[in-house]
């Protein structure tokens, strides 16, 4: 199995949703006989810590302005988890070494942390009807079909991984852009001016 799409998979998934991760990881490894799971992730202790704190981000990540609360105090956690599982990955696969795993890992848990946080945050301050269940859903469904994906096929999930974090960053871009423009046009109703657009808006 190739080990850098795993890792940059896995790091993606876990900038979205790292519990998830590492939940799929360690299931994957006790029951889908997959090799190259490692054991400390398929520990029993690791699968109930996991699982409980996802089941606390599955409800957090679906309450308004929660959800940022929680994307605030996981900028540190998401990447740290991704650097973890991509040098665990990488030591025992002996195909690349754990600090290559760890930058590789922990850097794409970072930006699509980041891309996450953004488009969460323009979504709460959106008027468009955009709702935070909806999103949670989409991401938790993208995170699972990605991470259960990477064991198997590695490089697909790697080149999908690609595409949903360029789509995500130009999301943010897209809804930060509408955020401003709403937020310039009730300023200026309430000045009784006309509203102004930025002409590099859409």
């Amino acid at each position: 199995m190739d080990v850098f799409p795993l890792v940059f998979a896995s790091g993606w998934a876990s900038g979205v949703n790292a519990y998830l991760v590492v939940l799929i990881a360690g299931l994957v490894g006790r029951y889908g006989d997959v090799g190259l799971v490692p054991e400390v992730l398929q520990r029993s202790d690791v699968l109930v810590a996991a699982g409980v704190m996802f089941a606390l981000e599955f409800v957090a990540d679906k309450i308004p302005y929660v959800d940022s609360i929680w994307d605030g105090v996981s900028t540190v956690i998401r990447p740290t988890i991704g650097a973890i599982v991509g040098a665990l990955i990488a030591g025992d696969a002996g195909t690349l070494n754990e600090a290559v795993g760890a930058v590789t890992g922990g850097g794409t848990a970072l930006v699509s942390h980041l891309v996450k946080a953004g488009f969460r945050l323009g979504v709460n301050a959106s008027p468009e009807p955009v709702t935070n269940v909806a999103t949670s859903v989409v991401e938790d469904g993208a995170v699972t079909g990605v991470a259960l994906l990477a064991w198997q096929h590695p490089w697909a999930a790697a080149a999908i991984a690609g595409v949903l974090l360029v789509f995500g960053a130009t999301l943010v871009v897209v809804l930060w852009r509408r955020v401003r423009r709403a937020f310039a046009d009730l300023r200026a109703r309430w000045s009784g001016a006309p509203p102004v657009h930025d002409v590099t808006d859409p």
